[in-house]
């Protein structure tokens, strides 16, 4: 199947298509030319999306590996490996930057993002931002972090001291999430998201139908699509919850769930 049919086949447009027909390059990069490749970054559902691509386009999952700078990352590239390269010796394209600054100019995640856009370094050449009291650190790749490192001076009226770190040194934030325990009279996307989100489950139907919830970082617009365990799912302005057990019956017939929801 060639480039065009496999993007078509998942109905990619726009951006997304622009995005993901340069990962498939970079697969066949790295299997042409024999030498190890990687992606801009991405965001979960465009690695998402990534994946079940390359799954389509029968590329092997041993191949390539993702990476975002620290466990747990949200943005990651994907690095393409050849035959000859395991991962753990792959070098990372991944820089660690820290931007440190006064405490009482109280720079959120949005500032910085909008300094670095206004300097003309784009979205998908950035990692992960982990914003503290007095400092950032960034994950970037590689070919930006030396023009940041020279250049970035600056958020607004806030001034930067910007340094290269080592990954064991990155201010990575605790993630808060609250356990959830509930039963379900199904895994229907509506049921579990009735419960994770609160809502009447006709209103969680209705709020999946109007295309705002996403299941794995992907659009659904099916209120019947059955979940299993490690599925995430979130809505604008209503959060995002991982059905993180799924257990057995109750006397009732009903099915045990246990959530992770964050906060």
């Amino acid at each position: 199947m060639d480039k065009g049919a496999l993007l078509d086949r998942l109905g990619l447009t726009g951006e997304d298509r622009l995005t993901l027909a340069k990962v498939l390059d970079k697969a066949e990069q790295a299997e042409n030319r024999n030498i190890p490749t990687f992606t801009d970054f991405l965001s979960p559902r465009q690695r998402s999306q990534a994946v079940e691509l390359l799954r389509l386009a029968g590329i092997s999952e041993s191949s390539h590996v993702p990476q975002g700078g620290y466990e747990g990352a949200e943005r990651q590239v994907l690095l393409f490996l050849p035959d000859w390269l395991e991962a753990e010796n792959a070098e990372s394209p991944i820089r660690c930057l820290r931007a440190s600054f006064r405490e009482e100019e109280k720079l959120t995640h949005r500032d910085l993002l909008g300094s670095l856009m206004g300097m003309g370094v784009v979205r998908e050449k950035i990692g992960d931002i982990l914003v503290a009291p007095d400092s950032a650190d960034l994950l970037v790749l590689e070919g930006v972090a030396d023009f940041l490192l020279q250049s970035w001076d600056s958020a607004g009226r806030a001034k930067l001291s910007v340094s290269a770190i080592e990954p064991d040194n990155l201010h990575i934030p605790t993630v808060q999430r609250r356990e959830v325990r509930d039963t379900v009279s199904s895994l229907r996307l509506d049921a579990v998201a009735s419960s994770g989100f609160r809502l009447a489950r006709g209103k969680a139907a209705a709020l999946i139908e109007s295309g705002k919830v996403q299941l794995n970082w992907r659009e659904c617009v099916k209120p019947d699509k059955l979940l299993e365990a490690g599925d995430v799912v979130s809505a604008r302005g209503f959060g995002k919850f991982e059905l993180s057990e799924v257990g057995g019956l109750t006397r009732k017939g009903r099915i045990s769930i246990v959530l992770q929801v964050y906060v």
